[in-house]
Order: structure tokens, then C-alpha cells, then sequence
């Protein structure tokens, strides 16, 4: 039955998890634990540590994620709000987080090319959702790999609602303060006009990593190497994206040419300027096949890329505007 999440004792959540005793891993914020329900569910309890910060992303959380359900989102079940506890019980994701699965270099663990072209459209599917089928226009602000979920079948889910933010119907924008991680933020951060396509941006930049099977700055290459961004442009520059395709999967090698194409659609969702992305509704179109990629992507797109991300800025106190429909 779906409806509001269950309001949980701190009592019955110490239950669920066998006292906290099987940790999952750590979040921003606190520790996520396995547990198990009375009916035999599996779900992860994430307890919150901390009071102001840790507050307001536990109140975001259940109001925007609480009320909404959708196939490539993560399920709130319930919460706790029990004097200083603050606890969120999600649905159990058996595969952990996409970072585990395309950073790792182990070729038995290499993701093959219909499963991540899969996990790319339930993200795609996830935000398309959220930004354009809700009561309220819902911008995630923090999309990453880490924030991507799998189940047992490799299905995606966006999760980690802490830092998004609603907009109303009638609202044309909000204020708020720089949010996201360094390397998944777009560069308008660093201007007045925010709108949900600083997602389809970190979109961009998760679809790259998953295809190249390496994070956007990785200080283990050469210098010239570091950003993934400036590599791409080069690359593309000399007729070599193929040698961007992830080398630890013999299954994207042999896909190369159709990897390559999709790197096309990240370079769109990439562009400096907002305006030219596409929305998240789109990009599903794409590959469902009613765009054409290639009447939509020429080559002035990857004139328009940026190749400096925004990393080397703080994450709170720069005012930015949130603006409504575009």
C-alpha cells in the first residue's frame, strides 16, 4: 500500500537493526545499518549524527521523498523523530552504490554494456519524474554516483534527498545557498540562476564516468589526464573517443561504437550554457528511440562543454537563485 512513511519508536528501529549491528556504510550525516521488519522486509535504517545541518536534510528528506513513489527512486518507508534521534528507514538496495560497481577495476565485477545503458535510463527516468511529473517540481541537487542505488536485478534508484529542493507550481524561484559535491556541479552555481538543470548536468558527468568506467577527477593519471572533462573534449578533438570506453569490460570494448554515441548525449547534458541541456524527459526519449540522437547532437555541442568543473568552491554561503519553470 503506498502512502505516507510509518513513524517508527527509536525502540522498534534498535529491533529492526539488531541494535545497529550490521553497518551498510556511512552517508552525509550518520551510518546506514541493515534491518529487518516484522513482516521479513529488508530495509536500511540511515541514523542521522548532529543537530542543525543534520535536522533540516532529515525534514527535507521525509517531506520531498515521503510522499512520492516511483520505480527509480529509493522508498521512505518510515522515520524517527524521538527526542535527539533521527532516523530514516529506506527499502534495502541489495547492490549498494553505483561508485562500488564502476570504479572498481576488477574485470569479474565490470558492469557490461546493457546493464549500465539500463542503469543510465533509470536514472534518466528517476529525475525525469521528479522535475516534471510531481506536485512540486523536485531539483535533487546532489546527483552522484554514490547517490545512485542498485537492487539484486541492477535496477537504479536515485536516492539521498538531503540537500534537494521543492519549487512550487506558482513559485518562479527560490532562494538557496551552494549545495552538491565538487566535480558533479555545474558552473551556473557561480551565478544567480539556478534551475533543475544543474542535475541534468551532474546527470552528464555520472553518465561519462559510468561509460568510462573512471571518476570525473582522478589524481592518479597524468596531470593532462586528471578531469575527465578536458580528456573528453581532447578526444573527441582527435577522432579517439573510443579509447574513453571502460577497458576493464570486454563487452563495452565490443560496443564501442554505441558507447560512443551516448557520450554524445552526455556532452549535450554538459553544456556551459543551461539553456542548451536538455530536460531529463528528453534524454528518455532518446533512448526510447522517438529523438534522433544525431539530428540533435552536432558538433557545436562539444564546443559548449565545460572543462573546468566546479570543484575548488565551498558548498555553503554562496546565495544563488533557484528558478521555477523554464
Amino acid at each position: 500500500m503506498l502512502g505516507m512513511p510509518t513513524r517508527f519508536s527509536f525502540e522498534e528501529l534498535k529491533n529492526v537493526t539488531k541494535n545497529f549491528s550490521n553497518k551498510l556504510g556511512e552517508g552525509g550525516f550518520g551510518s546506514i545499518f541493515q534491518g529487518t521488519l516484522p513482516s521479513g522486509s529488508e530495509v536500511a535504517v540511515k541514523h542521522l549524527v548532529g543537530f542543525g545541518p543534520v535536522n533540516k536534510s532529515f525534514m527535507t528528506e521525509v517531506q520531498t521523498i515521503g510522499s512520492i513513489h516511483h520505480f527509480n527512486l529509493v522508498s521512505l518507508i518510515g522515520f524517527c523523530a524521538q527526542k535527539f534521534n533521527r532516523l530514516l528507514v529506506y527499502e534495502y538496495m541489495a547492490n549498494g552504490s553505483l561508485d562500488r560497481w564502476i570504479f572498481n577495476k576488477n574485470r569479474d565485477l565490470a558492469l557490461g554494456w546493457q546493464i549500465r545503458k539500463k542503469i543510465i535510463l533509470d536514472i534518466a527516468k528517476g529525475l525525469a519524474y521528479l522535475h516534471e511529473d510531481c506536485n512540486q517540481k523536485i531539483v535533487h541537487l546532489d546527483i552522484k554516483p554514490q547517490n545512485i542505488l542498485l537492487d539484486e536485478h541492477f535496477n537504479a534508484k536515485v536516492s539521498d534527498f538531503g540537500l534537494s529542493k521543492l519549487i512550487g507550481k506558482d513559485q518562479s524561484r527560490v532562494i538557496t545557498t551552494m549545495r552538491g559535491t565538487p566535480g558533479y556541479m555545474a558552473p551556473e552555481w557561480l551565478s544567480s540562476v539556478i534551475t533543475e538543470k544543474v542535475d541534468v548536468y551532474s546527470f552528464g558527468i555520472v553518465v561519462l564516468e559510468i561509460l568510462c568506467g573512471r571518476r570525473n577527477v582522478d589524481e592518479s593519471q597524468q596531470e593532462e589526464d586528471m578531469h575527465l572533462l578536458g580528456l573528453f573534449k581532447r578526444k573527441q578533438e582527435e577522432g579517439q573517443l573510443m579509447d574513453l570506453v571502460d577497458k576493464c569490460s570486454d563487452d563495452m570494448q565490443s560496443n564501442a561504437a554505441e558507447v560512443v554515441e551516448l557520450m554524445k548525449v552526455a556532452a549535450w547534458c554538459l553544456q556551459t550554457e543551461y539553456a542548451r541541456r536538455p530536460s531529463m524527459s528528453t534524454v528518455v526519449k532518446l533512448f526510447e528511440g522517438s529523438v534522433d540522437v544525431t539530428g540533435s547532437l552536432n558538433e557545436d555541442f562539444l564546443n559548449g562543454l565545460t572543462l573546468e568543473p566546479v570543484d575548488t568552491f565551498p558548498s555553503i554561503g554562496l546565495p544563488s537563485m533557484l528558478s521555477g519553470p523554464r
